[in-house]
């Protein structure tokens, strides 16, 4: 196995825009007992939208866990470029609404990974966690308990808590699943946005329409890889009715 992180070498001719984020070859990755995913290849680029589409058990929240490192790969190889480690925000349900956490807590969360967990932020801190939670427009609530708050809040402010591990890779699972349409495209305008501002963006859905507005898209089957490419390429009704009828 084969795990690589590495800030990319630009030539004078290489657009910023194609080179890929994360490239994984022949990976192999699961649970004890239980392997998920199989000799899958495939790479993220960077500032884009890529969709993790599939049925439930195809491996897209492994793949996730794969990606931001909290699983690790039985076997293949993955290749990361960039000098900040991935943000992960993980689904809503993830997080225990009896946890004694303000929003402004969840999100000063995403400073640990470089000041450790429990300690004093500094001013920089602070100014990075005001930021988060005023671009997903969570400021008012900071003082609110993470299990008070609505779907759409609580979503908010878990994202905010990526922003401020202050990554060019935000990895997301099932970020809009339960919400209204209303907080599903606050959302998708959030997401869209943080492309635009330089932040490649990987989201593991459900919802196709979701996925046919990204840039990309990894269609998954079984742990393995069905299709790779632009989202009218791969998202076929032929290759999804063959994918779902298998079920």
């Amino acid at each position: 196995m084969k795990i690589m992180f590495k800030t990319p070498r630009q030539s004078p001719t290489t657009s910023p825009a194609r080179t890929a984020r994360v490239h994984f070859a022949d990976l192999y990755a699961g649970y004890p007992g239980h392997p998920v995913l199989s000799q899958l290849s495939g790479e993220i680029t960077r500032l884009t939208m890529t969709a993790l589409v599939g049925p439930n058990g195809s491996g897209k929240s492994t793949l996730l866990g794969v990606l931001a490192g909290v699983i690790h790969p039985t076997s293949g190889e993955l290749h990361c470029t960039g000098e900040r480690q991935p943000a992960y925000v993980p689904q809503r349900g993830a997080v225990g609404d009896s946890l004694p956490l303000t929003v402004r807590q969840t999100v000063e969360m995403g400073c640990w990974g470089r000041r450790g967990p429990w300690r004093r932020l500094n001013g920089r801190d602070r100014t990075v966690v005001d930021a988060a939670l005023d671009r997903l427009g969570v400021g008012d609530l900071a003082a609110r308990q993470l299990g008070e708050l609505s779907g759409g809040q609580r979503q908010r402010a878990l994202i905010a808590q990526g922003l401020a591990q202050e990554s060019d890779l935000l990895l997301l699972d099932e970020p809009t699943s339960g919400l209204d349409p209303e907080a599903r495209e606050r959302i998708e305008e959030l997401l869209t946005a943080l492309v635009a501002d330089g932040v490649t963006v990987v989201q593991a859905t459900h919802d196709l329409e979701v996925a046919r507005r990204a840039n990309a898209c990894l269609l998954l089957q079984d742990g393995r890889l069905a299709g790779q490419g632009h989202p009218e390429e791969v998202l076929t009704t032929s290759a999804l009715a063959r994918i779902w009828q298998t079920l």
